[in-house]
């Protein structure tokens, strides 16, 4: 439900029927006798469940970190397993208690960013995957991390002794076989990731500011010079500098949290001075994406280089801070920072030159995109493609008709598949009907994560359904010319859209088109012949749930 996607209260150990009222001890492996706090023996009994302590995070922070938590814990309760997450979300995250930890049978870290406290969980049977394997097969998860601790298989008693000693976060964070491709795609959302709240706050008061104080507005002057109280114009110019302060955040932070994810806290000084100074030489988000890159790297080479023992306590203070920033402030203004801000100027005239029939197929790519994996790489790389266009302080008309494509096209498959529901019910199980009505909220708020439980259950129907009316979707909402400033809100910033009115058919257009091909392909594969219609647990999607009337036929 979406009341769980939101929660921050502390998760406790829930047992798959009835949770016990004792706290666990402090035991590591489960068998029929335990040992109670007090230290005395307790009698002889059936054997407690397999205990397991588990992180989420995804690099939003926002859905599928929350849904991998919920699938882990439904998993658990149907394999009789006790189950506790840390969602280390955008909101923060709350410790899992040591005494909780200590007393875990295994770990699951389902993880698409680096786990924050890592070595607590060392020394037990751990399975370290992305977070989509959560969401996917969490029973898979369950079964592996229990196979571990049968076989006897630990994580290492430090998280880095076999590792270098220079390792980053994310080499810490992951397997160690895994690839710098695979690093490369997690440092840049890493970046992402803390850059998308300045984007929502400040697009969003942008737009806001605009909405009530007219398309003049960014024209006003500043309001510390002259603000009237019953003006709306004043408000509105308020509105619209913040705003723009917010956005002034959005390079520097990229660059910053990218050169974090790759160095740790050494990089954020020469990543925010790269990315200042990508907003001063115009080299704009691209300027960011470099500037973070080269910050970690400079970084990293000057933790490889041998420092006598009396200069390692000024190293990260002093003496990293100092020489990184200059170094990325030399390579910047001097090097490759014209480069960079050329091409980014080439790619604004390119959007800005966009018309007629290849704007049309730009927004059937980004629609496309958009509903390809419902909020992994491929729809971030499509969404951070439409904020970098109008994330300046005057953005072209063909960026801001490129956002409204994106976040049209990311409402369509979440509302499709709760219309599906809502239509022929009998064509979903009950979980899938149940996540259809959550799905009616997500979708119109613009998280399209919400069809991913949909996807998991059956992807070869679901996804190509979803991208077809995406398509639909992006290329009406460009043929329309509607136009969007703010970067997020779904259906609740329709008046801050241009075109509305336009903007709702195109929407309603790919809802309809996905709906309907699910429902024909679900409907296909139930009058197979000789094929009973399965839903991903193996019962029959059309049976009643626990407790309802077997349905009357007509």
């Amino acid at each position: 439900t979406c009341t769980a996607w939101t929660s921050t209260t502390p998760r406790t150990w829930r047992r798959s029927a009835v949770s016990s009222p004792r706290p666990w001890a402090a035991s590591r492996s489960p068998g029929p006798a335990t040992v109670a706090d007090e230290g005395t023996p307790e009698p002889a009994g059936p054997a407690r469940p397999f205990r397991i302590v588990a992180v989420t995070s995804c690099p939003t922070g926002i859905a599928h970190t929350y849904m991998a938590a919920e699938s882990l814990e439904n998993a658990g309760r149907e394999a009789g397993v006790e189950v506790v997450v840390e969602t280390q979300g955008s909101a923060g995250f709350t410790r899992l208690d040591p005494e909780v930890v200590a007393a875990a049978d295994g770990v699951i870290l389902a993880h698409d960013v680096a786990v924050r406290e890592k070595d607590r969980f060392a020394g037990k049977p751990t399975v370290d995957t992305g977070v989509k394997a959560a969401i996917n097969r969490p029973g898979e998860l369950i079964r592996e991390v229990r196979d571990k601790a049968a076989r006897g298989e630990v994580a290492a008693a430090s998280p880095d002794a076999t590792r270098s000693p220079d390792a980053t976060p994310v080499e810490r964070g992951g397997e160690p076989g895994e690839g710098y491709g695979t690093k490369l795609r997690t440092w840049l959302m890493s970046g992402v990731s803390y850059m998308v709240p300045f984007v929502a706050a400040g697009g969003l008061l942008i737009a806001l500011g605009f909405a009530i104080g007219g398309y003049e507005i960014n024209k006003a002057p500043s309001v510390m010079d002259h603000f009237v109280w019953t003006q709306a114009d004043s408000w509105g110019a308020l509105l619209f500098q913040i705003g723009g302060v917010a956005f002034a955040f959005l390079v520097p932070v990229l660059a910053g949290y990218i050169a974090y994810g790759m160095a740790d806290r050494p990089g954020l000084v020469p990543g925010f001075v790269g990315g200042s100074i990508a907003l001063t030489i115009d080299a704009g988000f691209l300027g960011g994406l470099a500037a973070g890159l080269i910050s970690g790297a400079v970084v990293l080479a000057i933790q490889r280089i041998r420092i006598p023992k009396a200069l390692r306590g000024i190293m990260p203070v002093v003496v990293i801070p100092l020489i990184s920033a200059a170094v990325v402030g030399f390579l910047m203004f001097v090097v490759i920072g014209k480069p960079i801000a050329s091409a980014q100027s080439a790619m604004t005239d390119w959007l800005s030159g966009l018309s007629g029939a290849n704007a049309i197929l730009l927004g059937a790519l980004l629609g496309l995109m958009m509903c390809f994996d419902l909020g992994g790489p491929v729809n971030k790389v499509a969404y951070t493609f439409a904020t970098a266009g109008i994330a300046v302080a005057s953005p072209s008309d063909s960026a801001m008709k490129i956002m409204a494509a994106v976040m049209a096209a990311g409402m369509v498959p979440p509302l499709a598949m709760a219309l599906a529901t809502t239509v022929r019910g009998r064509l979903f199980n009950a979980a899938e009907r149940e996540n259809g009505k959550a799905a009616w909220v997500l979708g119109a708020s613009f998280i399209s994560e919400g069809a991913i439980p949909f996807a998991a259950a059956d992807p070869l129907r679901v996804i190509p359904a979803s991208m077809a009316g995406g398509a639909v979707t992006g290329a009406l909402s460009m043929a329309f010319g509607a136009t969007l400033r703010a970067p997020h809100g779904g259906i609740f910033v329709v008046p801050l859209i241009g075109n509305p009115l336009l903007y709702l058919v195109a929407v309603a257009a790919g809802v309809a088109v996905t709906a309907a091909l699910v429902i024909v392909l679900k409907g296909l594969r139930r009058a197979a012949p000789g094929a009973a219609a399965q839903g991903p647990d193996g019962a029959d999607p059309s049976a009643p749930a626990p407790g309802e009337k077997q349905p009357v036929a007509a």
